[in-house]
């Protein structure tokens, strides 16, 4: 049944409005229609703007332009070097420092990047997995510098770092002991840092790398039992640290499947936390998520068309429920995002949330006879695909037979030849092409002096320097290795001691190895 609540709303032409038209209200196992009972009639998604690029001196700019703009939130996309823990001095290093996102090998770095963030004010997100621990450390300090408590500070830090085995590729070290960095962030921040989320498990790259939806939504969420048994395993508690875990997924082109694969993956979830590991705290059982649009639709051809594209998978997964989103930039087919297209695309959100009256009703979609239908088919394949990875000993054994990886592969071939044998339409791309013309593109460049900066601050940064206490400080670091302790705050005193990133890392390498 659905009353009529006292946040209803009002159409154009002043129709009055129920809060949710659907049977199974929302804020309610299973939370189909979503998390909370009014959801963005109370507070709308957090609008995040994912940028990172060059030095952190011209990402911190960047913050502070999307901060004017409206963004609510900010998502930091860090350097391929920053990703497989090397520092910027680095010859593997050479030809990608700030490439793909900011590069951070130093506490200089890190200050610089959140110079002048209210970290107790705005969400940080971090997208940052096998080096996770040592930049989520490093936020740790420049929160204590700045006089910020800890239990204060909210955001996320993806540490997912199964599906970098499955789908993206910036692993370092073998699963085990990549699994224990992931468990010591869970243990850390349940006594530290109440308000941040200890793991954002991503489908994102997993869709990305060519699934389907039911694939994003069922290797996700295997990923997510491996660390849920990890966690218990290390003595944790359940129904504490499920209160800190999160979701990201991504929103794709078939508009009505996304909506009900959002639908269906709150479902899922409540239903693995609540039967299968007995979760009794009510929020323990929330499939809390971030969307992103998907970078894999955008087109180098004709780059206006990409707006569009983003628009409709924004609409999805603001209609789909999610909690905080962001959208790409047109031109991310060609570059990173220049401040204009940054912009337009934030511009994009804003319009979904305060012109359409998207936001008015709760699961405006519940009772359609085609969204239910396809939630609940999305769901029992899901599990069904799920049971299979169980069948084969979980998610990390099916990740070493290689599992996932192939059903991906097939999916994405599959994709492929349909768009090449014109079965699966690209505007501009395999029909409506423009013949013989070339869109002027103003596109974002990287400032060769930014990197040099970069270089510079960082051969100046060892030079200053104790020698001594860093040396001393990596040695106690190397060997706590191989003992069973949390190690998030021994990397916090090596940071305070002016250790690297890279210096953090190549211990770890030398103890644990590398996997290949």
């Amino acid at each position: 049944m659905s009353s009529k609540s006292s946040k209803a709303k009002k159409t154009a032409s002043n129709i009055d409005l129920k809060s949710y038209y659907g049977e199974n209200p929302p804020g309610q196992y299973p939370f189909i229609a979503g998390i909370y009972p009014n959801m963005y009639q109370d507070r709308l998604w957090t609008m995040r703007q994912y940028a990172g690029f060059s030095s952190a001196y011209k990402s911190n700019k960047r913050y502070h332009y999307l901060l004017n703009q409206g963004v609510s939130g900010l998502s930091v996309a860090f350097d391929l070097p920053t990703q497989t823990g090397y520092d910027s001095d680095h010859e593997l290093s050479q030809g990608e420092i700030g490439k793909v996102g900011v590069p951070i090998s130093t506490i200089e770095d890190m200050r610089i990047l959140l110079n002048d963030i209210p970290l107790d004010k705005v969400s940080i997100s971090m997208t940052i997995n096998s080096t996770a621990i040592i930049l989520l450390a490093f936020l740790i300090v420049v929160a204590e510098e700045s006089s910020i408590s800890l239990d204060k500070i909210k955001g996320t830090v993806q540490n997912d770092i199964l599906k970098e085995y499955i789908a993206r590729g910036t692993y370092i070290y073998p699963p085990e002991f990549s699994m224990k960095l992931v468990t010591d962030i869970f243990e850390y921040c349940n006594d530290t840092m109440p308000y941040w989320n200890t793991i954002s498990i991503s489908g994102y790259h997993i869709r990305e790398a060519g699934s389907n939806a039911v694939q994003e939504l069922a290797f996700t969420f295997a990923n997510a039992i491996s660390y849920t048994e990890a966690a218990i395993n290390k003595g944790l508690d359940i129904n504490k640290f499920s209160k800190r875990m999160s979701f990201f997924f991504n929103s794709h082109n078939y508009f009505f499947e996304e909506i009900a694969k959002f639908r269906a993956a709150r479902s899922i979830w409540s239903k693995i936390m609540k039967n299968r590991f007995n979760v009794t705290n009510d929020k323990g059982l929330l499939c809390r998520f971030h969307t992103q649009t998907a970078g894999s639709t955008l087109q180098a051809q004709q780059i206006d068309n990409n707006i569009i594209r983003t628009t409709m998978q924004a609409t999805a997964a603001i209609l789909g429920g999610t909690q905080s989103l962001h959208t790409n930039s047109k031109d991310e087919a060609l570059s990173l995002p220049t401040e204009d297209s940054a912009k337009t695309a934030l511009r994009t959100q804003q319009i979904l949330a305060y012109e359409t009256g998207l936001p008015d009703v709760v699961d405006p979609l519940a009772g359609s006879y085609y969204i239910e239908s396809l939630t609940s088919n999305i769901e029992n394949e899901v599990f069904a695909l799920i049971n299979k990875i169980d069948d084969l000993g979980g998610a990390i054994e099916a990740i070493e037979k290689e599992f996932q990886q192939n059903e991906i592969a097939n999916t994405a071939f599959e994709y492929q030849q349909s768009v090449e044998n014109k079965q699966q339409i690209i505007v501009g791309l395999n029909k409506y092409e423009t013949i013989n013309t070339h869109d002027e593109v103003d596109l974002h460049k990287i400032d060769q002096s930014a990197i040099d900066d970069q270089l510079k601050r960082l051969k100046l940064f060892k030079k200053k320097r104790d020698d001594s206490l860093v040396k001393s400080s990596l040695l106690n670091f190397k060997k706590v290795l191989t003992q069973n302790v949390n190690l998030l705050p021994i990397i916090i005193d090596c940071i305070k001691n002016d250790c690297t990133l890279g210096e953090i890392c190549q211990v770890m390498r030398e103890v644990h190895g590398e996997y290949f």
